[in-house]
């Protein structure tokens, strides 16, 4: 096999790791919350250099990682999702897909083949486990050995040709709320909505189209309603044709919040339009009546810098600082049109809250944190997605306080999930947990904070005696959660 390029991507703590681990007994400092159940997360690793010489961070075979605790143990698993594309790539001995998201990039050997790459979200629901990747179906994986079961199309009831890696649970009524964007193929307009239930089966299926195509990566789900941000991050195909970024953000266009009834059609779907502005992941969404609230970082300009403006302007990184926002509207009103709140100063993105309290009213937020008022050792690895995270943070809805914990100028971090303290406890009552990047021992740790008290800094350090590549998505699923038996779904 050849080398992979020498280039910051595919070097230093960015090198692929390419390795499939079992560590029993992970090395503990600090108290070890009395917590049983599993961690699962998962990142881009690739498994050949790339086909073109290069390639964006997010274009990396699935490795999901299973953090298990058990009887005051955590031990570690890593394994490949074994996609089609990975299976394709390991008979040929060398890589075939191209460019990310773009097929015309492709060996022609590849056509028709998925080019999935299970990379950005592991989800657990009712027994099953899901590496997902938006362009494509979900990849179900073993919740316990992590070896590959192969793509699902929930008994061939989903029609659409993607499924988001952002799927809600709501605990209230145990139903999985899905869609898929570019659902007749890349850069299509389509987007298909389903409600899949407590045992597995999709029960509601609903088609509609949006203003434009264009990354529809997270949305927000409520007691009553779905919420899609529409944001121009867009598609062209006459660009993936020529070799070029097949996603790309325009100023010039508006931005939309499109809502739906959690059970409507897609006649029922009305959109609410403001000026240009960026959005990408959600917190939570809810709704109090007519009026939905939808939290989500907010940002005058685009914040994601590997995805470059369509007219070649340089990226502009004061702009592109997001920040967490309540974004309000009203159905019952005529005008179409929302209200904005600013709910934190802390400039950052991937938000995470209590699950438990997804599609409700909540109180607790956490997000990862990029602060550069903060010291940076030069030793230190730079971000390759621009998206340097320094710290965690803690925003009280119902006080407007929030609180952060800085990692330190040698190390970053990965986003965190949270872990209720027991099935019982209150909102908020647990621990944040997440993987810190260690520079100076080139090595990664699991780190847990009290999630009321995050500015205290870790509780629980847990040490891996090697790197674990920058990852993208995770969730925390329950000891009891776990033992579920599987659904009769193919």
């Amino acid at each position: 096999m050849k080398t992979f390029p020498q280039l910051p991507i595919y070097t230093g703590f960015n090198r692929p790791n390419r390795m499939e681990l079992d560590i029993s007994d992970l090395e503990i400092e600090g108290q070890l919350p009395d917590i049983e159940g599993a961690f699962y997360r998962v990142g881009p690793d690739p498994h050949y250099p790339p086909l073109l010489g290069n390639d964006i961070y997010f274009n990396g075979d699935g490795m999901i990682s299973m953090f298990r605790f058990e009887k005051g143990r955590v031990s570690l698993k890593t394994r490949y999702a074994r996609t089609q594309k990975f299976l394709a790539e390991e008979k040929a001995g060398h890589p075939l897909f191209g460019a990310y998201r773009n097929p015309y990039t492709d060996d022609p050997s590849v056509e028709g083949i998925s080019r999935s790459t299970a990379n950005t979200n592991i989800f657990f629901h009712e027994g099953r486990l899901y590496a997902m990747k938006e362009d494509s179906l979900p990849t179900e994986m073993d919740p316990f050995t992590l070896e590959t079961i192969g793509d699902t199309s929930f008994g061939g009831k989903v029609t659409s040709e993607a499924f988001t890696a952002h799927p809600k649970y709501d605990y209230a009524t145990g139903e999985m709320i899905g869609f898929g964007y570019h659902a007749k193929g890349i850069g299509s307009d389509d987007v298909a909505y389903y409600v899949i239930d407590r045992h597995g089966q999709v029960v509601h299926e609903t088609w509609f189209k949006v203003p434009y195509a264009n990354l529809m990566h997270d949305f927000g789900v409520t007691e009553d309603y779905v919420v899609w941000p529409i944001v121009p991050v867009c598609t062209s195909l006459e660009r993936a044709r020529e070799g070029k970024p097949v996603f790309g953000w325009d100023s010039s266009k508006d931005v939309y919040l499109a809502v739906l009834p959690r059970r409507g059609e897609g006649k029922d779907l009305r959109l609410f339009r403001a000026p240009n502005q960026f959005c990408s992941h959600v917190m939570n969404a809810f709704n109090d009546g007519t009026k939905i609230h939808f939290d989500t970082p907010v940002a005058r300009s685009n914040a994601f810098p590997f995805f470059p403006d369509i007219t070649g302007a340089p990226f502009d990184r004061e702009g592109g600082s997001a920040r967490m926002t309540r974004w309000t509207l009203d159905l019952s009103s005529k005008d179409g049109s929302w209200e904005a709140r600013t709910l934190s100063n802390m400039m950052g993105e991937f938000p995470k809250i209590d699950e438990r309290y997804a599609c409700h009213s909540y109180r607790h937020g956490y997000m990862c944190v990029m602060d550069p008022s903060l010291p940076l050792d030069p030793t230190t690895g730079r971000s390759i997605s621009g998206l340097l995270i320094n710290a965690w943070g803690h925003i009280d809805m119902a006080t407007g306080v929030s609180k952060q914990w800085f990692c330190g100028p040698k190390t970053t971090l990965q986003e965190p999930v949270f872990v209720p303290r027991n099935a019982n406890a209150p909102e908020g009552d647990g621990y944040l947990m997440g993987l810190m990047n260690v520079y100076e021992t080139m090595s990664s740790a699991l780190v847990i904070l009290d999630a009321q008290h995050v500015d205290e800094g870790p509780i629980a350090t847990i040490h891996i005696p090697t790197h674990l590549r920058s990852g993208l998505h995770g969730n925390w699923v329950p000891a009891d959660q776990l033992t579920k038996g599987k659904a009769s779904v193919v």
